[in-house]
């Protein structure tokens, strides 16, 4: 299940492996705001404020993803149509829990439109084959290889009428 990715299986189909690969980004994500909080700007005292503080940020980002998934899969199965409806009403959703988790009725909407749009951008690009996130490539060279010649065309003994001086 760790091997799972969420374009596997059909929308509608094992939501439980979905919200799995969600919550797990999600999970991730939420650790790095949180660490990144923790040590830039609450500075809790102790593991139990500390894991607080980290848990203020990883619960609503898992909520977020798992009410996401499981919306827009939900819908994919209620409507019958695998269409760019399910991720909006997935995105509202998800943006609906971010304006609970912030108390604000004044961040929730924009928040659940915005998320909204960004889901229709992201079914969009899956129907079409975009690629958001390109593969990193690694270098093939190191400092050890810095000795060798990387260089396009070599020399050409022609052309070098030098010479080191007189014998």
């Amino acid at each position: 299940m760790l091997n799972y990715k969420y374009y596997d299986s059909p929308e509608g189909q094992d939501i439980f492996k979905k919200v799995f690969v969600t919550s797990k980004y999600a999970t991730m994500s939420g650790l790095g705001l949180g660490v990144f909080d923790v040590l830039m700007f609450s500075h809790p005292k102790g593991l139990v404020g500390t894991v607080g503080r980290l848990a203020y940020y990883v619960g609503p980002a898992v909520g977020m993803a798992a009410a996401f998934t499981v919306t827009a899969n939900v819908a994919q199965n209620y409507r019958g149509k695998n269409d760019k409806i399910n991720y909006f009403l997935g995105g509202v959703v998800a943006g609906s829990v971010f304006g609970a988790w912030q108390r604000s009725i004044t961040i929730g909407v924009p928040a659940a439109v915005l998320l909204g749009v960004a889901a229709v951008i992201k079914k969009t690009g899956v129907e079409e084959g975009w690629t958001f996130f390109p593969d990193n490539r690694t270098a093939h060279q190191n400092a050890i290889s810095a000795k060798y010649d990387f260089t396009m065309a070599k020399d050409v003994l022609e052309f070098k009428t030098w010479s080191t001086g007189p014998k």
